[in-house]
């Protein structure tokens, strides 16, 4: 007999047979709504517990500034989901075009080369609100292109005032907010409450739950790029404290920040400098942390041929418009990175360092000599294939080298 048929002559009978003919019965007096729901889901549905890899990440290496911005906005567009962690003490500058150049410190940077992609902000994410309206009225963000976790945190104007007076000065710190504002969430004072973004009237439309959204994602078969902010060598637990940021950089910390789980990565993306740089040392003068053999930006003109001038207006924090430092590449630290993140692959950015000729490459064959050696020597000591070299800050100057 056909369910419709049966429906309509339902009796003590009909119960008998839907029982006896069945393939699940579930008892629906031990259970919630939203239980049988979930029971009855795992059977018709894709399970995402079992989908495929479909997650990739990229991560920094050093401490921060990497280039990981020009490395997101080339991937983007082979994926449909694009991921950010993080606050808004990173910036991530993507060429645009004509030369220009848009700084992202709240919304993943992929967005400028893939408009068709989602943005998502995950639970862990801590929103400057001003920053974040400010590009999403820039980029003409929608509710149709972004998501964020109604967990995710919300800085307040007292946040950074008091960043402002006791860490800027001390320890070099962006004056943000997000450590304040984190160390007020954790603490959980009903005199000191947080606000969090469920709790904002003007993003109640962009407000979904996030982990089901990407379970969602993981059973459809969709690609997710999630993109790390800072640096691993920043990390509260495994930088240099307390010249440290106010979370962990590392890509277990950036997934569970994001609500995403380490079965669905397929590939780990750590992006490396020639010379690292860190944020440049307070206004009064107190170091902003270890740095190895720092170097003058005179010197690395002096090997390369990249103009001092050009140098100077590159290396300039994307937040805190200090000048950086800069360093020998420090080989030590970078199997520190490797061991706490376990990359399948290294993107090697500021080749031009290494020869200003290299910006003018666009094949490895056409990489000077030192440039080659470099990354020769760098996959010898990771172990990991150097898969992208980004020889400028410019559209075309990325060389793919991926066998994926």
């Amino acid at each position: 007999m056909a369910f419709e048929t049966r429906m309509r002559r339902w009796d003590a009978k009909t119960e008998e047979d839907f029982v006896r003919d069945a393939d699940v019965v579930i008892d629906t007096e031990r259970c919630r709504p939203q239980d049988v729901f979930e029971r009855v889901r795992a059977r018709l549905a894709p399970n995402p517990l079992t989908a495929s890899a479909c997650v990739d990440v990229l991560i920094g290496g050093q401490y921060g500034s990497e280039g990981k911005g020009n490395i997101a906005h080339y991937l983007a567009g082979e994926y449909d989901v694009l991921v950010r962690v993080g606050g808004p003490n990173a910036g991530h500058k993507v060429y645009r075009h004509n030369d220009e150049a848009y700084t992202f410190r709240q919304l993943p940077s992929g967005f400028l080369g893939n408009r068709n992609a989602k943005l998502v902000l995950g639970a862990g994410a801590v929103i400057g609100l001003d920053t974040l309206r400010k590009e999403i009225g820039e980029l003409q963000i929608t509710p149709d292109n972004l998501i964020i976790d109604p967990q995710a945190l919300l800085i307040d104007d007292a946040d950074k005032r008091w960043e402002d007076e006791v860490l800027k000065g001390a320890i070099g710190s962006t004056a943000q907010g997000i450590g304040r504002a984190t160390a007020r969430k954790i603490l959980r004072d009903p005199n000191d409450s947080v606000r969090l973004a469920k709790d904002e009237p003007r993003l109640k439309h962009f407000v979904h739950d996030t982990v089901d959204y990407f379970a969602d994602c993981l059973s459809s078969g969709k690609k997710l790029m999630l993109e790390g902010t800072q640096g691993t060598l920043l990390s509260l637990h495994h930088g240099f404290y307390p010249h440290v940021t106010s979370r962990l950089t590392t890509v277990a910390a950036c997934l569970a920040e994001a609500g995403l789980s380490q079965r669905h990565v397929r590939r780990v993306v750590m992006v490396c400098r020639t010379y690292p740089i860190r944020v440049g040392n307070s206004i009064t003068g107190n170091t902003s942390g270890y740095m190895g053999k720092e170097l003058e930006f005179k010197e690395i003109a002096k090997r390369s041929g990249v103009p001092l001038e050009e140098i100077n207006k590159t290396e300039v924090g994307s937040v805190s418009h200090r000048p950086r430092r800069i360093a020998e590449f420090d080989w030590h630290l970078l199997r520190r990175a490797l061991l706490l993140n376990g990359p399948t692959d290294l993107a090697l950015t500021f080749a031009d360092y290494l020869g200003v000729e290299n910006q003018k490459s666009y094949r490895y064959e056409q990489l000077n000599e030192e440039a080659q050696r470099f990354i020769i020597e760098l996959e010898k000591v990771s172990g990991l294939p150097v898969s992208m070299v980004s020889t400028a800050f410019a559209q075309r100057n990325i060389i793919d080298r991926r066998q994926w």
